[in-house]
C-alpha cells in the first residue's frame, strides 16, 4: 500500500487535511485543544483534548459534513512566520502549544503558522494552497492516546484519516482498506477458531484453539522434518533460567529493559527467556568436542518471553509470550560460508513450498561509530561482515545493507515482509556470532591438537511460529494449504435418512487414512450447510446422495468453486494423500 510519508505530495496534501480537521473540530467544539496532528504511514492523524468528551461514530460524521462545509469555501493557506515570543503570546491560551514552542530549538528564532480562514495553528508546514484541495478525504477511525504516549498523561482523542487529489484515488484506497480488514488475521483468528485472548490471562499472551494447534503442530512437524533431514538435533530447554545466565552472554546489559523483571526464590535470581542462545551455548558446553563433530547444529521450537508495551501488541504477530523456530549451529570458521549457504537455501526452500514471494533481503551491519551497542572487535566485525557478503554474492541474492541493525555479538541477514495488516517485519533471520562462544569459553580440538572457538550461525526460518501463523493467515486470506487446514474434508450427506450411513462409512476410511474430517449430518438444507463450509474456508466438501451411496463414490466441491466433480472413493483417498504430500499449495478443478 502507498506510504503517505514517502510521498511528496501526499504528504503535503494529508498535512493540510490534519489542519482541515482541526478547524472542523474547533467549530463544532469551540474548547477544543489540539497537540499535535502529523503525517503518518497510512495518512495522518491529530490528538485533541475534547475535555471529558469521547468522540462517538456521531461526532466523526458531524466532524466530516464540516470538513466538506470548509473545503467547499476553499480559502486560501497562508504561512506567516513570528519570533518564539510573538508564538508564546498568540498560544498563551493553549497548553499544549506552549509546551512545543518551549521545547523547540534554541536557534529556531523564527516560528511558522498557517490560517485558513477564522484557524490558525502552529505548523512547520509546508500546505497546500487551499483548503480545497482536501476535499477528497476520509476519516478512517478514532482512538484514545496518552499526551506525549506516556500512561501518567491525560488521554487524548485521537483521529486518524486520509487524502487524496481525486475521488478516484481514494475510492481505490479505501477498497484496499478493506481488503486489509478481510486479511487481518486477528479477524481470521477468530472467524477460523484459531487462537484467543483474554486480559484475565494477560495481554500479549495467545491462546491457540483446537484449529489453531493443529496449524501448529503442521508447521513444527513440517520444519522439523527438514532440520532433520539436514542433520539438526533437537533439544528442549527451559522457558527461564539464572540471570547469571544472560549476564554471562552479554543480554543482561544488551536488552534487559526488553526482559520481564527478575524472580528472586531460594537465594538466586531468574529470569523468563528472551532468546534461547545462552541455553544452547550450555547444551555445547557439556561435552568435549572435536572438529570431526562439526557442524553440531542444535534445534528447538523454544517458548520466549519479552517485554512489549501494550500499546504494541497486534494479535499473535507481537506479543509478550512466543515460540520460535531456533537453532545453533556451531562450526568451525571453514565451515562458514558452506553452513550459512544452507541455511539461505532451506529458507528459499520453505517459502517456495509455501508460495511466500513479496520478500526482500536485508543485511544488517554494526554501525562501527557506535562502541557502545556492539561487541568491540573490529577484526571479528569486518571478517564477519565480508564473509556473509561474499556469500549472499556468490548464491545470487539481492539484498541491501542496513547499518546499525546488527545484532551485538554479529551481523544478522534478515527477510523482510509486508504483511497485509501494518508496516513490513522480520519473517527469518541467520546471524553470524563469533562471540558469545568465547563469553562461554566453548572450544573444540581441532586436527593439530589445538583448541579453537566455535563459530555460532543463529538462525531461524520461521521466526516465531506465532507471527509467521499470522503472516501466512493474511497471506491466504485464512484458505491454507489442504496440509495445514485444520479440517481438510467436510462431509454432506444429502439426507440423513437414505445417506448418512454412507456418509459415516467415508468419514470412518478417510479419519483411517489419517485425513482431517468431519461429518456435517445436521438437519439443515444442504445449500446452507455447503454455504457453512466455505465460510469456514474448508478445502473440500464431500456431497452424497444416491449416486454415490450406490456407486462408492463421492462428488467434491473445492473452496472458493462452484465447480463439481465425481470419483471413486478410493481415488479420492489417494488424491488427497498425493496432494499432501506434497505440500501442493492449492487443489484446483483440474487436478
Amino acid at each position: 500500500m502507498i506510504n503517505f510519508k514517502e510521498d511528496e505530495r501526499l504528504a503535503k496534501l494529508n498535512h493540510s487535511c490534519a489542519h482541515l480537521m482541526a478547524q472542523a473540530v474547533k467549530h463544532l467544539y469551540p474548547n477544543a485543544l489540539f497537540w499535535v496532528g502529523p503525517v503518518i504511514e497510512n495518512g495522518f492523524y491529530y490528538d485533541i483534548d475534547l475535555g471529558d468528551k469521547v468522540i462517538t461514530e456521531e461526532d466523526i460524521e458531524a466532524i466530516s459534513k464540516e470538513m466538506k462545509k470548509i473545503a467547499k469555501d476553499g480559502k486560501r493557506i497562508v504561512r506567516n512566520e513570528i519570533s518564539k515570543s510573538d508564538a508564546l503570546y498568540q498560544f498563551k491560551d493553549d497548553p499544549y502549544k506552549i509546551d512545543l514552542i518551549n521545547r523547540m530549538d534554541e536557534n529556531e528564532v523564527t516560528i511558522s503558522t498557517y490560517t485558513q480562514g477564522d484557524f490558525t495553528d502552529l505548523c512547520r508546514g509546508p500546505h497546500v494552497d487551499t483548503v480545497k484541495e482536501c476535499k477528497n478525504f476520509k476519516l478512517i477511525k478514532f482512538s484514545g492516546a496518552y499526551w506525549k504516549g506516556d500512561v501518567n498523561n491525560k488521554v487524548l482523542q485521537r483521529i486518524y484519516g486520509v487524502c487524496f487529489d481525486t475521488e478516484e484515488e481514494l475510492s481505490a484506497y479505501l477498497q484496499e482498506l478493506e481488503e486489509a480488514k478481510m486479511r487481518d488475521h486477528r479477524k481470521l483468528g477468530r472467524d477460523l477458531g484459531v487462537f484467543m485472548t483474554h486480559d484475565l490471562v494477560g495481554k500479549g499472551l495467545p491462546m491457540y484453539l483446537p484449529n489453531g494447534y493443529i496449524i501448529w503442530e503442521e508447521l513444527e512437524n513440517y520444519i522439523k522434518e527438514k532440520e532433520k533431514k539436514l542433520g539438526y538435533k533437537h533439544v528442549l530447554t527451559p522457558p527461564l533460567g539464572n540471570v547469571e545466565l544472560y549476564k554471562t552472554s552479554g543480554h543482561w546489559d544488551h536488552y534487559k529493559d526488553n526482559m520481564f523483571p527478575k524472580m528472586e526464590v531460594e537465594g538466586e535470581e531468574f529470569v523468563l527467556r528472551p532468546m534461547n542462545c545462552p541455553h544452547h551455548m550450555m547444551i555445547y558446553a557439556n561435552d568435549i568436542h572435536s572438529y570431526r563433530d562439526l557442524p553440531l547444529r542444535i534445534g528447538e521450537i523454544a517458548r520466549d518471553c519479552r517485554f512489549e508495551a501494550s500499546g504494541a501488541l497486534k494479535g499473535i504477530e507481537r506479543v509478550r509470550s512466543f515460540c520460535q523456530n531456533d537453532a545453533h549451529l556451531f562450526i568451525t570458521p571453514e565451515q562458514i560460508e558452506s553452513e550459512f549457504t544452507s541455511v539461505v537455501n532451506l529458507i528459499l526452500e520453505v517459502y517456495k513450498e509455501l508460495h511466500i514471494t513479496d520478500y526482500h533481503f536485508e543485511l544488517s551491519l554494526r554501525d562501527p561509530e557506535d562502541k557502545v551497542k556492539y561487541h568491540p572487535d573490529d577484526e571479528m566485525w569486518n571478517m564477519a561482515e565480508n564473509t556473509l557478503r561474499r556469500v549472499l554474492n556468490d548464491i545470487g541474492i539481492d539484498y541491501v545493507e542496513k547499518i546499525g541493525e546488527a545484532a551485538f555479538y554479529g551481523p544478522k541477514l534478515d527477510v523482510q515482509v509486508k504483511p497485509a495488516v501494518g508496516n513490513e517485519y522480520t519473517l527469518s533471520t541467520c546471524q553470524l556470532d563469533f562471540c558469545l562462544p568465547a563469553k562461554f569459553n566453548l572450544t573444540y580440538v581441532d586436527r593439530d591438537g589445538s583448541k579453537k572457538s566455535p563459530v555460532v550461525l543463529h538462525r531461524a526460518v520461521f521466526g516465531s511460529i506465532d507471527r509467521f501463523i499470522a503472516y501466512y493467515l493474511e497471506e491466504t486470506k485464512g484458505s491454507l494449504p489442504l496440509w495445514l487446514s485444520p479440517i481438510q474434508v467436510n462431509i454432506l450427506p444429502v439426507n440423513n435418512e437414505y445417506h448418512l450411513d454412507y456418509a459415516n462409512e467415508v468419514y470412518a476410511k478417510l479419519l483411517d487414512a489419517g485425513l482431517r474430517v468431519e461429518l456435517d449430518c445436521r438437519e439443515e438444507k444442504l445449500g446452507y450447510r455447503m454455504r457453512d463450509a466455505q465460510t469456514k474456508k474448508i478445502p473440500v466438501s464431500l456431497v452424497l446422495g444416491n449416486l454415490e451411496r450406490d456407486e462408492n463414490s463421492v462428488t467434491l466441491r473445492l473452496f472458493g468453486s462452484e465447480e463439481k466433480r465425481s470419483m471413486p472413493l478410493d481415488d479420492f483417498i489417494k488424491y488427497m494423500l498425493e496432494t499432501i504430500h506434497n505440500y501442493t499449495f492449492k487443489l484446483t478443478d483440474e487436478d
